[in-house]
């Protein structure tokens, strides 16, 4: 799912379980046990930056995530938010190696930082994925 009616936010739908932030190293370094999923996060967000023609974003930004599942409970609202937040900003200056190859340039926001508001949510669904909003927030 795309959502393409708006330049001000972006929405994409991703496969499987988000990244999590669980520990001091990079979830963006090479060999991390969350590579997988920083990988399938990239590949959804460049498909919908494309298929919209999302430019990154240097404003204040709402980020919304929607995650799925057969389990009641999926993993730690605030390490996954950590780690979409994490792998959706700049990049730049952050990775060692090249093993993202081109996906090392996807970018919805800037940086952490701009992010004013934050949105978990989870619900049973057949198998799991997540939906992603970031939203441009004043303008």
């Amino acid at each position: 799912m795309h959502d393409i009616t708006s330049a001000l936010s972006v929405t994409f739908e991703v496969r499987g379980h988000p990244p999590q932030k669980t520990e001091t190293l990079s979830i963006l370094s090479a060999g991390h046990r969350q590579a997988e999923r920083v990988r399938t996060l990239l590949l959804a967000a460049l498909g919908a930056a494309q298929q919209t023609g999302w430019t990154p974003l240097r404003a204040a930004v709402a980020l919304d995530i929607v995650v799925r599942g057969p389990e009641q409970h999926v993993g730690s609202a605030p390490r996954f938010l950590a780690g979409v937040a994490d792998v959706l900003s700049d990049k730049r200056g952050r990775l060692t190696g090249t093993h993202l190859g081109v996906l090392a340039d996807v970018t919805l926001f800037a940086d952490e930082r701009q992010i004013r508001s934050m949105s978990y949510r989870e619900e049973l669904g057949d198998e799991p994925s997540y939906l992603v909003r970031v939203t441009a927030l004043g303008v």
